[in-house]
């Protein structure tokens, strides 16, 4: 069996993010302290902040100051969402979150991953969709590519790396079904 050596510096050498996302990103990286030191009710300011990177927030968003926004441009949240302290919204590729949907506190929502299968391991770009009335609990981790579906609970801790279908409650590593929350 031949080992397949992975090529870091194929890696490395990838051009990942156009100009304009670099520059985004170093100009987001300055701007980010006036988000993350405004007053915790500061909700308005907040989603102006974001609005003005590029995110679409819809109205009432509550996203508190503690939550760490990758790439603001790649976030689509609805109206009544919320995002809880110290929620990673890892954004490299789209990360909707439905209307009335909850982060809750240190949850994660990973949009990027490597291509294992190639030696140079390109980074993808993989979307996150969390639907309307879903809840994603406590330190509760949404892998790339991930749909969550309406009225969806994924449950703390849990280790969401495939679909969730609507009014599904999960739990656990990786992610299972326990019950439905339409019944």
């Amino acid at each position: 069996m031949m080992k397949r050596i992975v090529d870091v510096t194929a890696n490395r050498r990838a051009r990942k993010w156009s100009r304009k996302e670099q520059v985004l990103r170093v100009v987001w990286g300055l701007t980010f302290p006036f988000f993350a030191l405004s007053p915790r009710t500061f909700w308005g300011w907040r989603r102006f902040l974001l609005r003005l990177f590029g995110a679409s927030i819809g109205p009432g968003a509550h996203i508190y100051q503690s939550a760490r926004i990758m790439m603001p441009w790649n976030l689509e949240v609805g109206a009544s969402a919320a995002v809880g302290d110290r929620a990673i919204l890892y954004a490299l590729g789209t990360i909707t979150i439905g209307a009335r949907a909850t982060i809750s506190q240190s949850a994660h929502l990973c949009a990027g991953t490597h291509d294992i299968s190639d030696p140079a391991r390109p980074l993808l770009k993989l979307p996150i969709d969390i639907g309307s009335d879903a809840w994603v609990c406590a330190d509760a981790f949404v892998g790339p590519g991930v749909t969550i579906g309406d009225h969806a609970i994924v449950g703390a801790r849990a280790v969401a790396m495939k679909d969730v279908p609507a009014h599904a409650v999960v739990v656990g590593n990786p992610a299972r079904q326990i019950k439905r929350t339409d019944r």
